[in-house]
């Protein structure tokens, strides 16, 4: 599974706008604090649509960005006092404290069909506290994914080039840089593209 859009792709920033995600996949964070959120949003992401293909229906569907926390808490219980207190917003924090105390649902009772590897790799994906939800590299690390895993298939990215990033240059310029590095790119090759090179 591959999943890009950039249509909502932000450049990480102290600042962000809550405006990224459709709202059944936003994350907590992105409710909750709005403007401060780190890439671990696209593991919760991932989570809720990995959680949507053993189901076939997603697993919070909010009608808003309230009721997609409710729905969230239906499942993840209410958040603990340490994950209330991380929260910069105290309108955040009033709103989370009003809330009914919700207890952890068993994502096994949720997801009664799915392998018991894929319902604890979920767990791991889907936790309130962003600081303790798994990372991009531990969940690929994870024994549900152990039938898969290749590191010779694993191609790791170069490092981004940022040396564009603040040019403020005309548009055909723009345009002549663009096309020049299309030209120039090179995909790499796979072992599989290199046997039947």
């Amino acid at each position: 599974l591959q999943i890009l859009d950039f249509g909502l792709a932000r450049h990480t920033d102290s600042e962000m706008t809550g405006y990224v995600v459709t709202r059944w996949y936003r994350a907590p964070e992105v409710i909750l604090n709005w403007m401060h959120y780190t890439q671990t949003v696209d593991i919760w992401s991932v989570g809720c649509i990995m959680a949507e293909m053993i189901t076939g229906r997603p697993l919070f569907k909010g009608n808003d960005h309230l009721d997609q926390l409710t729905e969230i808490m239906k499942i993840t219980g209410t958040p603990t006092q340490d994950f209330v207190q991380k929260l910069q917003s105290q309108d955040a924090k009033n709103y989370i404290k009003s809330l009914p105390k919700v207890q952890k649902k068993d994502f096994a009772s949720i997801l009664k069909y799915a392998n018991p590897l894929a319902v604890n790799l979920l767990e791991k994906m889907l936790v309130l506290d962003a600081e303790k939800r798994v990372t991009a590299a531990e969940a690929l690390m994870h024994p549900y994914f152990e039938p898969i895993h290749d590191p010779e298939e694993e191609i790791e990215a170069e490092k981004y080039d940022d040396t564009f990033d603040n040019m403020d240059l005309p548009l055909d310029e723009w345009k002549r840089i663009t096309y020049k590095e299309i030209l120039n790119f090179k995909p790499p090759q796979t072992s599989e593209s290199k046997e039947t090179a």
